[in-house]
């Protein structure tokens, strides 16, 4: 059968949890002004959010496995549905809890759709374009991020009150609680629309025709497939990858408001106004993330996947050491430029790790997927950093912890050098 109209499905999934990654990131700082909490207990959202990714990895390719593909995407759509759609009782008791548990019950769903529709969209063609096809389906992931950042900029972090962190601190209990609902309201709201959109796009799926490719055996040999996967020197190494490669994404997306908003703070400007900015800059960061995404795709006609990736890498690092040493408007554009060298990473970490594991792709996809796990793990150590205020006598904390990082994208790049020698010999 025509894979157009699957390739198109399955692809729109992609904007789909691309949307739920990015709505978020700016939810740490809206999260840790309501609640008057630290950026540290802010950046527990992360740690909500990919943990439900490394949680349901496993037990989702198991699913998948038993059933086929379209079944996981599926799954993946009602239980993304069920928690965006939980931020209603969340709002309705006030506790910060009740909306950790409504993101990881959200990404739970996601762990399912990252888990079915990266190796799907692998099947649905030759093999040798695989990785192309999977970079291709991956550009509209961050098209979903853009709108994401656009309804958090200006549906969210725009109409909460305009009190700074500071003026919050020293309301009453009663004057606090007030404050709280009133913003809370606001934050739900673009949440319980992408539910109602999901439950769509669920109804859509289930009535369409989805092909059968990798679904032929549906065996489980769990603990054979683990090590079969893992004896792979190049799948092994690409979990690791992934895992700091995700992480810093994910500090990048989500700390550029805190270090947009000190910049921007600095040249006198007020918290509410310096952090819309900082979202942005955020959302020039996603574009300029697209537009590199596309031009990478391209160059693979030429160049080999691992060797893009190590080149992407060097120029990751370079602009990151930038991040850290500028301290005016200099960093947040080199931060800008990271996104654009963060492009490709993923799918293509991706589709080398997965190249060649035939049926045994389920278990390897969800292998990578709990590599999402970084993005747990990572932000709250930066968030921790960013905390002190200064670090080595009067240097900001926001720009040194972005070495965390810089670490991150050196060991991606060895990945990809180590590959492509590798291939080559």
């Amino acid at each position: 059968m025509s894979f157009l109209i699957p390739f198109i499905l399955v692809t729109f999934c992609f904007a789909l949890w691309g949307f739920a990654n990015d709505i978020t990131n700016p939810m740490v700082k809206a999260f840790s002004k309501i609640f008057r909490m630290s950026v540290t207990e802010g950046a527990l959202v992360q740690v909500a959010f990919y943990g439900g990714y490394f949680c349901m990895a496993f037990p989702a390719a198991i699913f998948i496995r038993k059933f086929s593909y379209k079944a996981g995407v599926l799954m993946g759509l009602g239980l993304y549905a069920a928690g965006a759609l939980m931020f209603f009782p969340a709002k309705a008791i006030g506790i910060y809890g009740c909306f950790l548990m409504a993101y990881f019950i959200m990404t739970c769903g996601l762990s399912f759709l990252e888990t079915s529709c990266n190796p799907y969209i692998l099947t649905m063609g030759p093999e040798e374009t695989a990785t192309r096809r999977l970079n291709m389906a991956q550009c509209f992931n961050p098209c979903g991020s853009i709108i994401g950042m656009f309804v958090a900029m200006n549906f969210i972090q725009a109409k909460l009150n305009p009190m700074s962190s500071d003026e919050r601190a020293l309301l009453d209990d009663a004057e606090f609680e007030a404050l709280k609902d009133a913003d809370l309201s606001v934050l739900i709201s673009p949440y319980l629309i992408i539910g109602l959109v999901i439950v769509a796009m669920f109804l859509i799926i289930l009535f369409s025709k989805m092909p059968k490719n990798g679904d032929q055996s549906h065996d489980i040999h769990f603990f054979a497939t683990l090590k079969r996967i893992f004896a792979l020197k190049y799948y092994r190494e690409g979990v690791i990858a992934q895992f700091f490669y995700v992480g810093a994404q994910i500090m990048c997306w989500t700390f550029i408001i805190q270090y947009g908003t000190r910049v921007f703070m600095g040249e006198g400007m007020g918290e509410q106004e310096a952090e819309v900015l900082s979202q942005r800059f955020n959302i020039f960061a996603m574009l300029f993330f697209i537009c590199s995404r596309f031009i990478a795709t391209w160059l693979m006609k030429w160049l080999k996947p691992a060797k893009l990736l190590a080149i992407f890498g060097i120029l990751a690092m370079v602009f990151t050491l930038g991040v850290i040493v500028f301290q005016n408007r200099l960093g947040l554009y080199c931060l800008v430029c990271v996104s654009g060298c963060m492009s490709l990473m993923f799918p293509t970490i991706y589709g080398i790790a997965l190249d060649g594991l035939g049926d045994d792709a389920k278990f390897g996809a969800a292998g990578l997927i709990m590599a999402i796990l970084g993005g747990s793990v990572l932000p709250p150590l930066q968030a921790m950093i960013i905390d002190e205020g200064t670090v080595f006598g009067g240097f900001p904390a926001t720009n040194a912890s972005f070495v965390l990082p810089f670490i991150c994208f050196i060991i991606v790049t060895v990945y990809g050098w180590r590959t492509h020698v590798r291939r080559s010999l």
